[in-house]
């Protein structure tokens, strides 16, 4: 267990912490645990990779921290009334194809695509759409629209950019009936 793992389990810890703090009605504090997971989010990557301390264990667990605690922040919202069956349906919609189609690619042994900046600036959008949200800004259902309607264009990119990267690794496999050499 290293630091950037730590960091990790660390965002676990916040979910029901987060939750407790929101259902009490403190706004505020509960978006404060939001940031916080964002910044040890951000703080566990650029550890692990600048002290080349990426495990497989932390590979599989961001990404599920991320997540859990995003889907978590917009399931209090929803359920608040602070934003709209719409906009949390489709913000779900993106999401749960992305880890479905991934899921299935990844097990049928296609290479997945990792995250790149339109991704990760998506999520700083999507951050900064919730605290809107959080701090009732007027426009804050209107910004959250714009930035789920751009994560549906990442999404497209990262399709594109799945099928370019696997249309290579089959590029580089030999076809089927070539004779094989046996030693």
């Amino acid at each position: 267990m290293n630091l950037p793992n730590m960091l990790t389990s660390l965002r676990f810890v916040m979910i029901p912490f987060y939750v407790v703090v929101f259902a009490k009605g403190h706004l505020i504090p509960a978006f404060l645990v939001v940031a916080l997971a964002g910044v040890t989010d951000i703080l566990d990557g650029y550890i692990a990779r600048r002290s080349g301390q990426v495990t497989a264990l932390g590979m599989m667990l961001d990404p599920l921290a991320d997540k859990l605690m995003f889907i978590t922040v917009i399931i209090s919202l929803l359920v608040a009334g602070y934003i709209s069956w719409g906009a949390a349906g489709a913000i779900f919609l993106r999401d749960i194809g992305m880890i479905a189609g991934g899921l299935f690619f990844h097990f049928r042994g296609k290479k997945t695509v990792p995250a790149n900046w339109m991704g990760k600036l998506t999520t700083v959008l999507f951050y900064i759409g919730i605290m809107f949200v959080f701090f009732k800004a007027p426009f804050a259902e209107v910004y959250l629209w714009v930035v789920i309607a751009f994560s549906f264009v990442t999404s497209v990119m990262y399709i594109v950019l799945f099928q370019a990267l696997n249309k290579m690794k089959q590029a580089e496999l030999p076809p089927a009936d070539a004779p094989t050499l046996h030693p």
